[in-house]
Parts: structure tokens; C-alpha cells; sequence
């Protein structure tokens, strides 16, 4: 039976019986074995009653002792079999032997068994203060009565049938009917008879009649399109061996830490073979994507959405299992085998998390249950224009507990350490890129929406309590105050640890487009940044969305000819990683990637036999190894007084020139970036100290691939005050150039 059909030849008006409901009172289910009523006519104290459709004869035999207890009879022409147990007036363990036209098949019976959710946990649930809802929702291995099987679980208060489908039952609904907790709408069935890596679904009939046929939302595993069926998981449990690192990372500081971002796209950082349409899995990952970041000298890994995602060109950003890593690298095992081998190796790794919305396909979350169950209902709330996405309804307690249960998921069972959401400034506005007539203002007659900010609230209230040591990070594009800032500060304070700097990255970003010839009418395109950045803890960030969609790589936005474009990037990366703020580089900007991201296919490793890519290359890993040296760029880049000003005005030759403190003077580095294809000779900067210094980094060096201009490793400063400093020099810039300046020794007086 085709597993993607909708609908069964089957009128359910003839089966009302399968609609099985839980007995609040007496805590009974109409199939199984029941004692029977006192007063009863029939002989003996118990019943059993099944339903297998096309079934000739029933025999009950007790798992105990193998002896046949009863054969049932048929009670109807649809397949429901009934009879009494005259030997015992105790229920017990039992198998059905179930003659059929074309055989035998023993089944042990899934309505023998009491309900396996606790009132607690769907109490929680309930609530929107569950954390591990998918404990029990979706399908989870128990052993009740010492009998190995999946406990099966949906949340689908408004569906009038729910039934699961699946390898294990030939995708027959009539076979496995879920039985219904009416106080909470959670449809719940034990299945003993499944093995691991069997697909299945959930089908619904909705309150209209109509045949829904649903990927389980809690479902662990998914197979790939057009399935899209859930996946039975391994019963197998990993050893972790990263318990010192998790240790040590709840003692961090990240505010006071280097951190520098590689961001990456599994499925098209790298290839089997160029070209070729086959992913590298994760263990192909382990020997070759860890070693690259070690080498390049970040300090952690993000990762685009993995959470399972049926069309290949949303990057992973229209997921539909939320709680499925995606199939395309391996299986789960796979993904904590690697992030426990990234610890191994000294990498964080983030998790990019979408909680912002999520798509219209048939087997997804939308309208659930035949009604608006997990999306808003009101539609100026419920869809997002430019995505054609559903938008969460988060002032359901249900979908709260889904969403903040996701995100512990993914942090407990996977160990990442951090995630970072997606689209934040589409949540925060309910006007969010709409019309006029396109949204409502909230009960305060503004435009904030005040539930998602409440989930937003509570999200990073849980996680960092539950979590020591992870980092939050939001993906926010407008001036929302607070971002950053302890949710106690005050009612609009989201507390996330981090924000990029989406700011910095337009204004910069412009500005590198321009011909060096204009530069100087844009000068504050480069220095705006410092009037707000230490409002907020910023990450800045050169992310995916930079590099697709028609904007050109970053290399290629630079106007000039292949000489101006890689002394231009160098010079930028320079400043990039001087200014105040964590970094974030995309995958192939660490080497000039000239074509457009691609997420069907690799990045052109093959770039790498020229010079001028490799040259950049080793600047950022240079650049790296500078930044998580030198605790001048990390220990206090969130507070003001790491960063002067020497010189932020000279929009005529496009230089700029500053200084990153550390904890006291004594401990500075001076950044001069020269942003004009003009060699700067005897160009006078200010000094903070009277001492030798060193030309640390140079990145018009030939090592990198630029002229070699430069001031032969050193400069003294001498007893001339300029730029507010009592000690100045003379140094050479070079062209598009950064120059990174550190003192040696202080000179004494003479």
C-alpha cells in the first residue's frame, strides 16, 4: 500500500468504534482486556475485544505460559472479534495467533496495555513548561511488563479518528487506531510488533471528514522526499566523551573569549568528488571538515539548518522535522559522533535554529489536525509574505512547550553549544515587511508582538539555566533595544547572549562596492559602527545571505582588477577583525570563492592552486591566530574603553587608524587600514607609548600575495605628540593595506 496516498477505501461512519477514547472515569479503553461489569449475564470475569479487518479466527494465548486461553468469535462483518476468558478473573499478558486467508500472524496486542503518559507530563505539556516533550510525544522505545516496543504519541485535540501507518501494518489505518485522552487531545498507542528504521505516519480523520495523512512532528528521524515518513529510532545510546569539555564550558565567559565563526553549509562546503551529487557524510566530515577549521583557526563551527528539510533550496530554513537531523550526512549517531569529535578537537559548534515559521507542505504541521493547531489562526498573524511560510502561534501553550522542548532537544541530546535564530526581527514585529491593511496592532495599539517576544523571553531564560556555558544568538535586523540585555533589565529585554551586527555588515559591505575613487564621500560607512557597538554584545557577521541571490561573492563585489580585489578583501577582513565584536565568516570568503554560493554543489577548492586565493587563505588564518593570541581583542571588546579613535576623519585618503586596549594600556595593538590602491609614505600616526613596535601583520606582504610594502618589521615612536597621543611616528602604509602594530619594549628615558 502506497505510504504518500491520503485516503483509504474505508467509510468511517461504519467504524465509530475505531474513534477509541480513554474512559476519564473508570481509566478504561473499549478494545483490550477489560473485567467484566458486576451483574453480567456472561459466565466469567473477563473480555477480550480486538479489531483485525479481513481475520478468519482469533485465538488469545497468554504470554506466560503459551496455552491458548480463549478463541474469540467475530462479532461483525468490518473484523471486531469479542469473547469472554472464563479461566481467570485477572487481566493478563496475551498474544493474539490470528488466522488470516493467505496465513498465520501473531500479534501481541497493543490494547492490553494501560496508558504510558504520565499526568505530569502532559500537565507540562499543556502548560507551554515542557522542556523534553519528546520523551514522551512521537515514538519512543518502552518496556512495559518487560515487553520491548514504541510508545507512539500525537498531540491532535480536534481530530475525530487518529490512526498510525506504517511498514509494521502494511499502511492499513484500520489496523493500529490510537486511543484519545480527551482532556488533552494527546492520542497515545503502544505498538510492541515494530523494529528500528521502520517508516510510519499518523493519519487523521479531521472534524471535516477529511483524511489527513501527517509526518509525526516529534519524529527523530525522517526519510527523505516525497516519503517523508517518519523513522523509528535506534534504541542504541551514545557514549559520549566530552565531559571535560562540557565542564570547562560552563565556566566560560564568552563575552570575555575569542570566538570566530566558520558558518557552513554541510551539504555544499565540500563533495565526494567535484562535482558530484554526493554529500559527504559525517564521518567524511570528521577526517576533513575539522581538520580544515583547526587549521584556519576558528573557534567555532555553525552549522545551516540540519533539522530534517524536504526541499533542498530552502539551505534547511523551511524545516518540517524539527526534531530530525536532516538524512543527507547520516543518521543521528553520525551528527553526535561528530560534535562529540569537534570537542575532541577544541571546536564549539553552533546550531542555526528556525523558530520563526515553518512551510505549507501536506505532511507538515499546517492545520494539523484539520484546524490551525501549531500555526496562528488569525491570518494577518498566521502567515509570512515572503516566505509563504505559517508563523507559530506562540500564545498556545502546546507550541510553546514543542518549540522550547526543540531547542533543549538539540542542546541536551546533541550537545551543541549554542544556537542562533533565525529571522528574530520577523518575530519581534507584527507590521513585519507588511502593508498597512496587512496586520493589527496588539492590545496596546502597537506594533510589537508581544507573544513571541514573551517566548523569545522564556526561551533564553531555560536554556541558560539549564545549559551552563552555551550562547544564544539572534539574527535581528533592526534597533529592537535590549536584544542582548538580561531579561530582568525590563520588559522588552530578550536576553540572548549575542547579536549580529547587521548594521555594520550593510554599511561596511556598501562601502567595499564603491571605486576607491569615490570612497571618500562614504567615509562614515565604515566608522558608524562605533557610535552604537557597544550598545549590544555584536557579533559581526559576513554570513550566507551576502553571497547569494545576485549580490556576488565578496571578492567579486569589489570593483578593480584582481590585484584591487584581493589587497581590498585582505585589508577589509583586517579591519573586520580589529573592530569591536565576536566574528563570522561564511565558508569560501576565507579563500576569495569566486562564483555565487551554490548549495547544490561544492565551493571550488580548486581556486586554491593560485596564489592570490592561497595568499588570503593563510591572512585569515593569520588573522585568526592574531585574534586568539591577543586578549586585547576579546577580554573587553563589549565595553568602550577597548577601543580608541586615532584617526576616523581622513575620508581624503581613506585611511583609518585605531587602537584595541586591553585590561591596561600597556597592552594595545594600533590597526591602520588603507582603503585607496595609494601607497601612504611617511604617514604620521599616533602612539600610545614611547616603545618599539612590530609590524605583527602586514597584509600587503608577498606572503599573502600583496606588493611588499611595508616598514621592515618595526617602528619607534618618538616624543612627538599627535592624534591626542604625546608619542607619534612615521610609517609606511601600503596600499589597500592593513598594518596591525604592537609595542615590544618600552624605551627608557635618557
Amino acid at each position: 500500500m502506497d505510504k504518500t496516498n491520503k485516503a483509504q477505501n474505508i467509510t468511517y461512519a461504519d467504524h465509530d468504534f475505531l474513534r477509541i477514547y480513554y474512559d476519564e472515569s473508570s481509566k478504561k479503553w473499549p478494545l483490550g482486556i477489560h473485567c467484566l461489569e458486576e451483574g453480567a449475564e456472561q459466565t466469567g470475569s473477563l473480555s477480550v475485544t480486538v479489531f483485525l479487518p479481513e481475520a478468519i479466527s482469533v485465538d488469545v494465548v497468554s504470554l506466560t505460559d503459551a496455552q491458548n486461553v480463549v478463541t474469540i468469535g467475530q462479532i461483525n462483518e468490518h473484523g471486531l472479534f469479542s469473547g469472554v476468558v472464563a479461566r481467570s478473573n485477572k487481566p493478563f499478558l496475551y498474544k493474539l495467533i490470528v488466522q488470516y486467508p493467505l496465513g498465520i500472524e501473531e500479534i501481541i496486542d497493543p490494547y492490553q496495555f494501560h496508558s504510558l503518559v504520565s499526568e505530569s507530563d502532559v500537565y507540562l505539556f499543556s502548560e507551554g513548561c515542557q522542556y523534553q516533550a519528546e520523551h514522551f510525544l512521537g515514538a519512543n522505545w518502552h518496556e512495559p511488563s518487560n515487553i520491548s516496543g514504541v510508545l507512539f504519541c500525537v498531540w491532535a485535540p480536534n481530530a475525530q479518528r487518529v490512526a498510525i501507518v506504517g511498514d509494521f501494518n502494511h499502511w492499513d489505518p484500520r489496523r493500529h487506531s490510537m486511543r484519545k485522552h480527551e482532556s488533552s487531545g494527546i492520542w497515545e498507542l503502544f505498538i510492541a510488533d515494530v523494529e528500528e528504521y521502520q517508516h510510519y505516519k499518523f493519519e487523521i480523520l479531521t472534524h471535516t471528514g477529511e483524511v489527513l495523512r501527517k509526518a509525526d512532528p516529534f519524529a527523530k528521524q525522517m526519510e527523505s522526499a516525497p516519503g517523508n515518513a517518519g523513522v523509528i529510532p535506534s534504541q542504541r545510546q551514545y557514549q559520549w566523551r566530552d565531559k571535560p569539555w562540557l565542564i570547562k564550558r560552563a565556566q566560560s565567559r564568552w563575552h570575555m573569549s575569542a570566538i570566530s565563526i566558520f558558518e557552513v553549509h554541510l551539504a555544499s562546503w565540500r563533495r565526494k568528488t567535484q562535482g558530484d551529487s554526493v554529500y559527504l557524510n559525517y564521518q567524511d566530515l570528521i577526517e576533513q571538515l575539522i581538520p580544515y577549521v583547526q587549521e584556519m583557526e576558528f573557534t567555532h563551527l555553525q552549522l545551516m539548518p540540519i533539522s530534517e528539510y524536504p526541499f533542498d533550496a530552502s539551505w534547511g530554513y523551511q524545516p518540517i522535522g524539527m526534531y530530525a537531523p536532516s538524512y543527507r550526512f547520516g543518521d543521528p549517531m553520525g551528527l553526535k559522533r561528530f560534535i562529540d569529535a569537534c570537542h575532541q578537537a577544541g571546536i564549539s559548534v553552533i546550531l542555526d535554529w528556525v523558530a520563526a515559521h515553518f512551510p505549507k507542505d501536506p505532511h507538515g504541521l499546517a492545520t494539523f489536525d484539520g484546524t490551525c493547531l501549531f500555526e496562528h489562526a488569525d491570518p494577518l498573524k498566521g502567515e509570512h509574505p515572503d516566505w509563504d511560510t505559517l508563523i507559530y502561534n506562540y500564545d498556545r501553550s502546546e507550541v510553546r512547550s514543542y518549540l522550547l522542548s526543540n531547542a533543549c532537544y538539540w542542546l541536551r541530546e546533541f550537545h551543541f553549544d549554542g544556537l542562533r535564530l533565525d529571522a528574530v526581527s520577523s518575530m519581534l514585529y507584527l507590521d513585519y515587511s507588511r502593508k498597512a491593511d496587512q496586520w493589527r496592532p496588539n492590545q496596546w495599539g502597537g506594533n510589537e508582538n508581544l507573544e513571541a517576544i514573551a517566548f523569545l523571553r522564556l526561551l533564553n531564560q531555560v536554556v541558560y539555566q539549564d545549559f551552563p556555558g552555551i550562547v544564544m544568538i539572534a539574527e535581528e535586523s533592526t534597533a529592537w533595544p535590549g536584544v542582548t540585555h538580561p531579561t530582568t533589565q525590563d520588559n522588552r529585554a530578550l536576553g540572548f547572549g549575542f547579536k549580529w551586527n547587521m548594521g555594520w555588515m550593510n554599511d561596511t559591505l556598501a562601502y567595499l562596492k564603491r571605486d576607491p575613487i569615490h570612497r571618500h564621500f562614504h567615509h562614515k560607512e565604515m566608522t558608524f559602527s562605533l557610535v552604537y557597538c557597544f550598545n549590544e554584545q555584536f557579533i559581526l557577521s559576513l554570513s550566507h545571505d551576502e553571497v547569494v541571490h545576485g549580490k556576488g561573492t565578496l571578492l567579486e563585489k569589489i570593483p578593480g582588477d584582481d590585484w584591487q580585489k584581493f589587497a581590498t578583501l585582505r585589508s577589509y577582513y583586517g579591519f573586520m577583525w580589529g573592530h569591536p565584536g565576536k566574528k563570522l565568516l561564511f565558508m569560501g570568503g576565507e579563500f576569495g570563492q569566486r562564483q555565487e554560493w551554490d548549495h547544490d554543489k561544492g565551493l571550488d577548492w580548486s581556486l586554491l592552486v593560485h596564489f592570490s586565493h592561497l595568499g588570503l587563505q593563510t591572512w585569515v588564518k593569520d588573522l585568526n591566530h592574531l585574534y586568539r593570541t591577543s586578549g586585547v581583542l576579546f577580554e573587553n571588546d563589549h565595553q568602550i574603553s577597548s577601543f580608541q579613535w586615532l584617526d576616523c576623519d581622513n575620508h581624503i585618503d581613506s585611511i583609518f587608524v585605531f587602537v584595541r586596549y586591553g585590561v591596561t594600556d600597556d597592552r594595545h595593538l594600533i590597526f591602520v587600514v588603507n582603503m585607496l590602491p595609494d601607497v601612504k609614505y611617511h604617514y604620521r600616526i599616533g602612539l600610545p607609548k614611547k616603545s618599539l613596535y612590530r609590524e605583527l601583520l602586514n597584509s600587503d606582504s608577498e606572503y599573502y600575495g600583496g606588493s611588499n610594502k611595508g616598514n621592515t618589521g618595526f617602528i619607534i615612536a618618538h616624543e612627538e605628540a599627535y592624534q591626542g597621543m604625546a608619542q607619534s611616528a612615521l610609517i609606511t602604509v601600503p596600499p589597500l593595506g592593513c598594518l596591525v602594530l604592537a609595542p615590544m619594549a618600552l624605551i627608557e628615558d635618557k
